[in-house]
């Protein structure tokens, strides 16, 4: 099943899901830094890579939506990304709990349920990551129906 939403013969939702959880997951190493070091700067850069974290899966979310909706109803596809999809908003529902309580402390430091927050954002992250997956290399969904190992280039205009 291939994807709705395309740049230059490519699904933009994986394009774009790096940004987030590599800012996500930054942030949370930041404040481990930070709890071994005690330097605010890492608490202050890991605010910072929450809120971009937050604004990048919610553009993320918005293509993995379009693509959600193109899967067939009733498939085990469509279950598996309705988990996906929710399980990605309670994520950033966590982050963002998370930043409200770090941007009303004194020099944005975490408290432990700002912490508690985001560690358990960055571990459901990689359980809606790992269904990610699931929806392309064992669902196939975002991949051209025709896809292999000699398919032409996407930029070649030619079927796959």
């Amino acid at each position: 099943m291939q994807s709705r939403a395309k740049a230059m013969g490519h699904a933009i939702h994986p394009m774009l899901i790096v940004f987030p959880l590599g800012l996500l997951a930054t942030a949370v190493i930041f404040d481990i830094v930070y709890l071994a070091t005690d330097r605010p700067g890492f608490v202050l850069a890991a605010g910072y890579m929450i809120a971009a974290g937050i604004i990048g899966e919610l553009i993320a979310g918005l293509f993995g939506f379009l693509d959600w909706r193109a899967t067939p109803p009733g498939s085990r596809a469509r279950r598996v990304g309705r988990l996906h999809g929710a399980g990605n908003v309670v994520v950033l529902v966590l982050f963002a709990i998370s930043w409200m309580l770090r941007a009303g402390a004194d020099r944005w430091e975490p408290g432990v349920l700002a912490l508690v927050f985001s560690f358990a954002g960055a571990a459901l992250a990689g359980v809606t990551g790992w269904l990610g997956g699931e929806l392309v290399e064992r669902l196939g969904v975002g991949v051209d129906d025709g896809a292999d190992v000699n398919a032409p280039s996407s930029l070649s205009h030619k079927h796959a």
